[in-house]
């Protein structure tokens, strides 16, 4: 099973999403309060299991409706993802993947990991 980690940075707080095998899956923005995080956290659960995957690494993509998940390239030509919520705000980022394959491995494992406890660090 997955945890979320919060945790303090220099400029606030923010969470990462570790699968069960210790490994980052999903982080988030840097929130200003704890509070933020938490709420950030809350609509990373309700929100990943339900969000369909908008896939727009092909020409002519069907947009979805938020909540949802996008699948895009990055500068470097890497597969990355973002979920957006309801209100079309980024809630988790993922890494970038060499193949889209992975890149759509770890949303599911976003979707596996969502119900995840909180555990907090410094």
């Amino acid at each position: 099973m997955g945890k979320y980690v919060v945790k303090e940075t220099k400029t606030g707080i923010k969470f990462d999403l570790k699968a069960g095998n210790g490994e980052i899956i999903a982080n988030s923005e840097v929130y200003k309060s704890k509070a933020s995080c938490l709420n950030g956290i809350a609509s990373v659960k309700t929100n990943a299991p339900i969000a369909p995957v908008e896939d727009q690494t092909v020409e002519e993509f069907e947009a979805c409706k938020n909540p949802k998940f996008e699948v895009y390239t990055d500068k470097a030509g890497e597969f990355r993802f973002r979920l957006k919520a309801k209100n079309g705000q980024i809630i988790a980022t993922g890494e970038g993947y060499k193949a889209k394959k992975s890149c759509l491995n770890g949303i599911e494992s976003i979707r596996k990991n969502a119900d995840s406890p909180i555990v907090y660090e410094e």
